[in-house]
């Protein structure tokens, strides 16, 4: 008989593409894993991964069975979920994607309400690419993920939570700096720095440099809203700094300022994902409305 286990190993080394990694991950040994595979590999009477000097690769049959695999692994997840919830309360762990533009300054204060609203449950929360997390949720890697829009499937929930606008930041030593507002003409031919091509961010630059005839800064891509903003305060180029990045105490100690351009705005949608069908929907829309009331609080007190 085929074993959750098993195909738990097997996902696990599609996954590592090795079997030591993938030992590693379940914490293992080798040993174990690659019997472990073997054995069902055995019981279903076809090779399933490809050995190699290098590592593992699924065998085409291989890459159907860890597919369907998967589905299994989350189904039994959601059901331990089901017998919580219906036993008087939920335990375990929430494993909760968020965007690195976002994450670090909002998250802080959000997480510790929930964990006053749900005591037995401990959320692993984990920075990433947006795109790589989404197929990270469907993979049953995360339970529920922070992105910024547009993002579509018909195997996930969206939940719109707030709206928050991108503003353009200058350092000290800019002509603009000192300006109560600028034009687009103002800014033609500008620098504006991103983060690399894997970020949302990095479109939303992309896209406010055509708006305004400014250029995408091509020689520095930063790995986080810190790098950019550093980064235009020393003189490198100006950045389009989200409004909540901008009211956090990470961006207190650099010496941008904010410039305001003659009719043009910008702006960008979050939302809250998880998996359709999943037992812990209510849950996760309540996280969701938590987290969209601590966001628009922060704005609305900026706003009034």
């Amino acid at each position: 008989m085929v074993s959750l286990r098993q195909l738990e190993y097997l996902v696990a080394l599609d996954d590592h593409g090795h079997f030591g990694r993938a030992a590693n991950a379940l914490n293992v040994t080798q040993p174990t894993l690659s019997q472990q595979v073997k054995q069902l590999e055995v019981r279903l009477g076809c090779d399933l991964v490809e050995r190699t000097s290098t590592g593992a690769i699924p065998t085409p049959v291989g890459r159907q069975v860890v597919e369907r695999a998967r589905h299994v692994l989350i189904g039994v997840d959601d059901i331990r979920k089901l017998a919580a919830q219906a036993s008087g309360g939920l335990v375990g762990t929430i494993r909760f994607g968020v965007t690195p533009t976002l994450g670090p300054y909002l998250m802080p204060v959000v997480i510790s309400r929930l964990h006053r609203a749900y005591p037995d449950v401990r959320m692993h929360v984990r920075d990433g690419i947006p795109d790589e997390q989404l197929d990270d949720l469907r993979r049953g890697h995360l339970d529920l993920m922070l992105s910024p829009l547009p993002l579509t499937g018909d195997d996930i929930e969206i939940q719109p939570l707030f709206r928050e606008r991108l503003v353009l930041v200058a350092p000290p030593d800019d002509p603009l700096f000192d300006r109560a507002s600028v034009t687009r003409a103002d800014l033609a031919g500008a620098a504006l720095l991103g983060l690399d091509k894997r970020h949302h961010h990095h479109r939303q630059v992309v896209r406010t440099a055509e708006e305004l005839g400014a250029q995408v800064l091509g020689d520095y891509e930063g790995t986080s809203l810190d790098s950019i903003c550093q980064m235009a305060a020393s003189g490198l180029g100006l950045a389009l700094l989200p409004e909540l990045y901008l009211l956090s105490d990470a961006s207190a100690n650099n010496s941008v300022r904010r410039i305001e351009v003659e009719d043009w705005s910008a702006s960008r949608s979050i939302a809250a994902v998880w998996r359709r069908g999943s037992p812990l929907e209510t849950m996760f829309a309540e996280i969701a409305e938590r987290i969209a009331h601590e966001a628009r609080a922060t704005l609305e007190g900026v706003a009034g």
